[in-house]
Parts: C-alpha cells; sequence; structure tokens
C-alpha cells in the first residue's frame, strides 16, 4: 500500500464524526462521508502505522439500506447533508449505536434512553447561512454550501430539503439579483470582492422571516431594488427585517462589523415551550426550534425538583434553558461569554416576565470565582469542543449533588466525563435528541450524581 493508490472495498461502519471504516491489504482505512454496507472507491491519503485514511473517490456500489430515492438533488455534492439517502429510522439507529459506543468506553451501570427523532427529518432549520462563490474556478456565481471536501467550491442549494421553501425562493431572488447585475463574491485568497454571506433565519412557531445579506465594504451599492424584489416574493412566513452587515475580516466566517436596517426590524420573534425569545441574526439559538423542545423538554426531566434551589446554567447563550427552569426554581443564573447573547437573554426574560434570573457575561473560568451565590444544581452546556480542565475543575468543586451535560459533540462530552467519573460523579442516565436530521450530528443529554 502507498499514498495516492486506488482501493475499492465495503464500508463496515461508520464511527462519530463522519468516520467511515474500511479495510485494505488487511489494514484499517478511515473516510469521511460514507455509509455502511456501500462499496467506495478510494485513495489513500495519508498513512500512518495503526490506521490509513482515504479520500473518497466514487460510490461504486450503493448500500443495501439506501432506499431512499426522492434525496435532495444536491446531495452527495453539497457538503451539508451524509445520511439523506437512508430511512430516518437508519439515520437514528447509527447515531444511537455511534454514541452508545463513545459513551460505554468510559461509563457503565448507567440507564441508556436511547435516541429521541426530530418531530420533523426535513425542512426543519430555521436558520440557514449561505455562502457567495462559484463552483468552479471563474465560473458564473454561486449561493449555498461549500461543495463537499473543498474549501472554494460552493454550490448553490436553490431545492434544499432540510429547510422549507422560502429559504430557497429568497436565495433564487437574491442570486438573481446579483447575477443580472454582474457583482462579483469575497474572493478569500485575493481578499477581493463584495459578496460574503446570506443569512435567513425564519421562526418555526411565529413564521418570521429575517434576512441579512453580509458584505464587504469595498463597494458601495443601492440595496433597495433587492429589498423590493425580496418583499415581492410569495411566502409563506412574513419578511419582518432586511438588513445589510459589513464585513472585511479575513477570516471565513460571519464577524459582525456593523448591521444597518434595510427595511422593517433587526429581530424576530420565535416561541419555545410557552415561552416568547427575541432573536437577532447573530443571537445563538438552536437551529431546530421543534428539536430543542424535545431537547429541553428531556433537560427538564432530568433536574427535577427545582423548589427553592439555586440553579447554574453555565454556557448559557440566550438563557433559553434558565428561563425555561426559572419558573420552577428559586434562582437561575446564567454565565455566557458572548455579551451579545447575554444582553438577549437579560430581554427575553423580561419579556417572559422572569425575574428570578441573573445573566453574567464572561469565560466561565473566570467568572464564577467572583459569584457570591453557591448552586445547588448546575446544567452544563458547552461549545462544541466542551469544558476547559481549568473550569471543569471549578465547576465540581461546588460539590452539587446533581449536574446535567449536554453535548452537541460526544467525543468532547466522553472526555469531559471520564475527568467527572475520576472526582466523584456517575452518569445516571443519558439520552440522545437529533436535531440535525441528514447529518453525522447529534445531541447528548447526561444526568449525573455524586457519589457520597
Amino acid at each position: 500500500m502507498k499514498k495516492g493508490q486506488y482501493f475499492e472495498s465495503v464500508i463496515e461502519r461508520v464511527d462519530f464524526p463522519n468516520k467511515a471504516v474500511t479495510y485494505a491489504e488487511d489494514r484499517k482505512v478511515i473516510i469521511k462521508n460514507a455509509i455502511p454496507g456501500q462499496k467506495v472507491g478510494y485513495t489513500i491519503s495519508k498513512m500512518r502505522k495503526d490506521k490509513c485514511e482515504g479520500r473518497l473517490v466514487e460510490v461504486v456500489e450503493k448500500s443495501p439500506l439506501e432506499t431512499v430515492e426522492d434525496v435532495c438533488e444536491h446531495f452527495g455534492i453539497c457538503g451539508g447533508c451524509t445520511y439523506q439517502s437512508l430511512p430516518y429510522e437508519e439515520q437514528l439507529k447509527i447515531k444511537e449505536g455511534q454514541v452508545k459506543s463513545l459513551l460505554d468506553s468510559v461509563i457503565s451501570d448507567y440507564e441508556f434512553e436511547g435516541i429521541l427523532g426530530s418531530p420533523k427529518h426535513l425542512a426543519y432549520r430555521n436558520k440557514m447561512e449561505f455562502s457567495f462563490g462559484d463552483e468552479v474556478k471563474d465560473g458564473p456565481l454561486a449561493l449555498g454550501m461549500h461543495k463537499r471536501g473543498s474549501f472554494h467550491d460552493i454550490v448553490t442549494v436553490s431545492h434544499c430539503k432540510i429547510v422549507d421553501t422560502d429559504y430557497n425562493k429568497i436565495l433564487k431572488c437574491v442570486l438573481n439579483y446579483f447575477t443580472e447585475r454582474k457583482v462579483d463574491f469575497y474572493h478569500k485568497m485575493q481578499h477581493t470582492g463584495y459578496l460574503r454571506h446570506l443569512i435567513v433565519r425564519k421562526a418555526v412557531k411565529t413564521k418570521e422571516i429575517l434576512i441579512d445579506l453580509v458584505t464587504t465594504t469595498s463597494e458601495n451599492h443601492d440595496l433597495t431594488q433587492l429589498v423590493t424584489e425580496l418583499n415581492r416574493l410569495t411566502l409563506e412566513g412574513k419578511i419582518v427585517g432586511i438588513l445589510h452587515t459589513n464585513n472585511d475580516s479575513l477570516a471565513d466566517a460571519v464577524i459582525n462589523e456593523g448591521t444597518e436596517v434595510l427595511y422593517g426590524q433587526e429581530f424576530f420573534y420565535e416561541e419555545l415551550l410557552g415561552l416568547k425569545f427575541k432573536i437577532t441574526p447573530f443571537s445563538f439559538f438552536q437551529t431546530n426550534s421543534l428539536g430543542a423542545e424535545v431537547l429541553y423538554s428531556k433537560a427538564r426531566e432530568y433536574v427535577g425538583d427545582t423548589k427553592d434551589k439555586v440553579i447554574f446554567d453555565l454556557y448559557s447563550g440566550t438563557g433559553t434553558i434558565a428561563q425555561i427552569l426559572a419558573p420552577v426554581a428559586k434562582k437561575v443564573i446564567g454565565v455566557e461569554i458572548v455579551e451579545e447573547a447575554v444582553e438577549a437573554a437579560k430581554v427575553n426574560a423580561k419579556l417572559n416576565g422572569l425575574d428570578n434570573l441573573e445573566f453574567i457575561a464572561g469565560d466561565v473560568l473566570k467568572v464564577i470565582d467572583g459569584i457570591t451565590d453557591k448552586p445547588d444544581f448546575i446544567v452544563l452546556d458547552p461549545p462544541r469542543e466542551g469544558i476547559n480542565p481549568k473550569a471543569l475543575d471549578k465547576i465540581i468543586n461546588y460539590g452539587v449533588d446533581n449536574m446535567v451535560y449536554i453535548s452537541c459533540k460526544p467525543t468532547s462530552l466522553v472526555r469531559d466525563l471520564e475527568i467527572l467519573k475520576e472526582k466523584g460523579y456517575k452518569v445516571v442516565k443519558a439520552a440522545l435528541v437529533d436535531m440535525f436530521a441528514g447529518t453525522g450530528h447529534v445531541e447528548t443529554i447526561c444526568s449525573l450524581t455524586r457519589i457520597k
């Protein structure tokens, strides 16, 4: 076996996250974006002693599991979805097996409650961040998602199935508008061009839509006609705001360097479990509203009786969990590093008439030393990379009897669970919630208790 050599073999399993396992010449090969049972053609891209990595070239034969015919026309080209060709039940089985295997590698003697599916597995997202670019070098303007395995190429996803048709109509309208006017996109390597991203957010419950065009400041364009054309669209929802955000940063990410309201307002409202939330373009909010209700209902169940308890909601985002727990707690304190999210949390608490909440802006590692209240219960919902080990030590030192840990990346979760286990905490229950149907991602929630 040598680098660049081509092989064909059958995928035996897929480990989290998106690591398909096969064998060539009795050596383990890891390949991204493959499905169990597929016969794939691949070239060896990296060679190590214990395993090799391969680059997927083609699917030679479909997996017997791939029985969904009505897949998105962009599936396999766009990098957004991995499992859309599988029946939803099979997607859930794969994710359940992946995470259970990870949990079992570090903990035992716990109740595994399996996986809860998303109430909708198509058209479920409430936010999309589309990128401008071209599908091939010097090709026509594209607006959509990154091509699978590519840093540069963009696929126009005008028939995407994980959003509803309003998103697709808005995308086509914006793309046609700038194509007709021959406006160029931002070229990441040369740092030239105007168009960067299009953010579309739509509330599932209220149907309100917020649109944000993200560009550089290298050119000036009158966007009045774009606003007119967007407002002429026949949509199921209602556009409540059209915004224009400047972003001259070198990073390939949306950085807010100033936002102008072109039409309406700079926020919209969504509802979860009877509570109302005011959301801005850059507020963190779960991208699957109906799935979030399933996740937070499970969290509330795991938290249990909160009467007369002080609860810490660490990494609280816009305070969704804090506000769900506040009506049945003595006090809830949320800590979040993103200041905009903290301000949004305060606004939402007032909106819902909750006065036993306190939100603090700052890094959990630095902030919790200055909090005079002592928690009776802690909820953890950290970013993908998990909890800073020093912060985790401080959290453990509170010595609370019970905690709930919510994670969107189970590999980070199991690393933290090992530390919690060493310091005297035991996982009592664990469950999964599929917030990201069609993709390889999943939320995990664990209930922990301190062994006295």
